[in-house]
């Protein structure tokens, strides 16, 4: 018995693991061409490496569970075609007992997913969000290289030779923020700052042509600071639901329901902090509904990554007598069960978040029908195929 159990579950892994390698591909192309662009846009390396790694970690929540489903209903569908489960049962060996390891390997996977959906994801996600507003259009002073035109700040282009830390050498500003001329700047060097959304240049060794619009020739001089304003995006980030990690979340969920038990505590705090939005009375309205949407959300958002986590066990539940009952060899017929199934199972998970406002409807309980109709669905599979 244990030879064969060891023969099954063999097999369950080797079609895990290819499955689980070819889905991280697949699931990962639209980021590798996301990070070719940020290369080409010139994003420091450092940047776009940054971004790679915490990105990564967040398809594992997909492609673990989609992966233990392929290879549940691939490896169980042959051993059905090939009469092996047929003989198996002849020799006294039921189901559940081929099914223990494959299971045993699904719940480890299940607790690993809680702990990266509660833990690497969020962490990730925060990470990623904040690289990706650097990256974007007004990326900051990161984006300064050399050799190449700087076009990412508004109705300015910058071009430099060389770069040492905060020095800018053989600098080049075209200048479009008047429309009645444009202005060509150039100097031997500049040290470039920040200030708020500011960009300024120290330059020095600087020639001004046109100096404007009234003096339309050319003018030098030792030292000129020049301004880029409004360069940068707005350096505060505003964490939201999914960047909260496992315990994190719970005080934002504990704070959310005091706020709903209590709206008048929550007015009055944001009373204090000067960010009413009129009377008291039309204050606390707009409290009481914007707080339950905020509690909704942060439910739905807690439920929603463990039923993630809960889809590994599911999927090998569901997956395994799927699987035998699968009758042609063919992996064709397997792969468009496992389809069906995952995209039954993430659809109600995707429409309950975005429902997840909608606090009359409960989205945070309706978003376990899955995994209810999953077990459901086992327990009445898997005593038929005994």
């Amino acid at each position: 018995m244990r030879t064969i159990e060891k023969y099954v579950f063999g097999a369950f892994m080797s079609s895990f693991f290819l499955a689980f390698l070819v889905l991280s591909f697949v699931l990962t192309i639209s980021l590798m061409v996301q990070i070719v662009g940020y290369m080409l846009k010139g994003v420091p390396v450092r940047l776009v490496g940054r971004f790679a790694v915490v990105s990564f970690p967040e398809t594992m929540q997909w492609t673990i569970p989609l992966g233990l489903l392929v290879a549940s209903i691939l490896v169980f569908s042959r051993l059905s075609a090939d009469s092996e489960v047929a003989a198996m049962r002849a020799c006294g060996i039921n189901l559940l007992t081929i099914m223990r390891a494959p299971l045993a390997f699904a719940a480890c996977c299940t607790l690993f997913g809680l702990f990266v959906n509660n833990e690497i994801v969020p962490r990730g996600h925060e990470v990623r969000r904040d690289l990706a507003r650097r990256i974007s259009v007004g990326a900051g002073l990161e984006l300064l290289e050399p050799g190449r035109v700087i076009a990412d700040f508004p109705k300015v282009k910058f071009y430099f030779e060389e770069r040492e830390g905060q020095w800018l050498k053989d600098l080049i500003v075209f200048d479009f923020s008047n429309p009645r001329m444009d202005r060509l700047v150039t100097a031997s060097k500049a040290l470039v700052t920040s200030e708020g959304r500011d960009v300024v240049l120290d330059l020095h060794g600087v020639t001004v042509d046109p100096v404007d619009e009234h003096n339309p020739g050319m003018a030098r001089a030792a030292r000129v600071q020049y301004r880029v304003k409004d360069a940068l995006k707005d350096g505060t980030y505003k964490r939201k639901e999914k960047d909260f990690r496992f315990f994190e979340l719970l005080a934002e969920i504990d704070q959310a329901r005091a706020d709903v038990k209590n709206p008048q505590a929550a007015a009055e705090r944001r009373a204090r902090e000067g960010r009413s939005k009129g009377s008291a009375e039309r204050e606390l309205k707009f409290l009481k509904k914007t707080m339950r949407r905020r509690l909704s959300d942060l439910r739905t958002e807690f439920q929603k990554r463990l039923v993630f986590a809960f889809a590994s066990i599911c999927f090998v539940l569901v997956g395994v007598p799927l699987g035998i009952r699968a009758q042609r060899k063919e992996s064709t017929i397997g792969m468009a069960i496992a389809l069906a199934t995952a995209l039954s199972y993430y659809l109600v998970v995707i429409l309950m978040t975005s429902m997840s406002k909608d606090y009359a409807v409960h989205p945070y309980v309706l978003i376990w029908l899955p995994v209810v109709a999953c077990f459901a669905l086992a327990s009445w599979l898997v005593p038929k195929n005994l």
